[in-house]
């Protein structure tokens, strides 16, 4: 029977994969079997399907969500009603039939308490609400978005939240949230919204916190501006190896933003403006784990560990920040 024709309930044969609370991600690879990830190890499974079913699951995916993936345009992103971020590549790129990618979201919050020791954990419920400037690192499937949810948790009720995201996968448990996507770049309809536009967008929506999913280009330059001068408390991610990375790597984003700064300039303005890096790993058997809490230094040069996946280490903390005040400075 062609797929196109067939009655579906959900997503087909790939339904009853996304009932299975332990699978974090779903893979098709064009036509043959689907893979799985679960409890962090690949395993392949008895689901098996055509070109033409894999075909009609990206028209399933992206299609209610008003995009497109064909020749013209390859690449596409969505999400399902759970939240689930869906990721598609179809040919000429994908080289043996469509290839889609699922990444679970989790129905159950995963609290910092399994993250992280009693002692770090306070650390950062203090540091949230103390409104320090979070950044959380690591690498892909690391959990940044995980404990992204999980710091918002210890934010104050009734505080207007904005959340700016490529794919919207945060799902925030306060009252008073604005959610912000980006809209991708479309050959015949309108014109794309990035993630920098939306930050600038979100600065005149009277937001108490500015809430980034992840930073990744020229929006960093914008995030780290309103996290300097008046929006204390915000929070993002964005991928890097170590906290110490972290800061380089926003040292280009910046750059690549359009500030025409001298290095030092702009790591004076990472520095001051970024008061906790959390980084994070993923073990071989697939758990997670705050590894490092590191504050930069106010040149943006070196941080200063605070914590490790053990507990809490001796050193002192940077002051926390009081409403509207400017750390950085005139020379940023």
């Amino acid at each position: 029977m062609n797929a196109m024709s067939q009655t579906w309930s959900g997503l087909g044969p790939l339904q009853p994969l996304l009932e299975l609370e332990d699978v974090s991600d779903i893979m098709v690879n064009g036509a043959g079997p689907v893979w799985i990830e679960r409890g962090g190890v690949l395993s392949v499974t008895d689901v098996v399907v055509d070109t033409a079913t894999a075909e009609h699951l990206v028209e399933r995916l992206v299609g209610p969500q008003g995009k497109r993936a064909d020749r013209t345009s390859p690449l596409a992103d969505a999400r399902l009603d759970d939240g689930s971020r869906v990721h598609v590549v179809v040919p000429p790129l994908a080289v043996d039939g469509p290839y889609i990618t699922i990444r679970r979201f989790r129905r159950r919050p995963v609290p910092l308490e399994e993250l992280a020791t009693t002692d770090v954990v306070s650390l950062l419920r203090a540091a949230v609400r103390g409104r320090a400037n979070i950044v959380v690192t690591g690498g892909t499937s690391s959990g940044k978005t995980t404990v992204l949810n999980a710091l918002a948790g210890s934010i104050d009720a009734g505080e207007r939240l904005v959340t700016i995201e490529d794919a919207a996968e945060l799902r925030l448990e306060a009252d008073h949230v604005v959610r912000l996507e980006a809209r991708p770049p479309s050959t015949d309809g309108p014109a794309a919204v990035s993630v920098r536009d939306l930050v600038r967008a979100a600065l005149r929506m009277r937001p108490d916190r500015i809430i980034v999913g992840e930073v990744r280009g020229p929006e960093a330059l914008d995030m780290l501006q309103a996290m300097n001068t008046g929006h204390e408390g915000s929070l993002s991610t964005c991928h890097a190896n170590s906290p110490l990375d972290a800061l380089r790597r926003l040292e280009v984003m910046v750059a690549t933003g359009g500030a025409r700064l001298p290095l030092p300039a702009i790591r004076r303005l990472v520095g001051a403006a970024v008061d906790l890096i959390v980084h994070l790993q993923r073990g071989s058997t697939g758990d997670r784990r705050i590894v490092a809490v590191a504050e930069p230094e106010l040149d943006g040069r070196q941080v200063r560990t605070l914590a490790d996946t053990h507990g809490l280490l001796a050193g002192g903390r940077r002051p926390l920040r009081r409403p509207g005040h400017d750390r950085c400075g005139p020379q940023c």
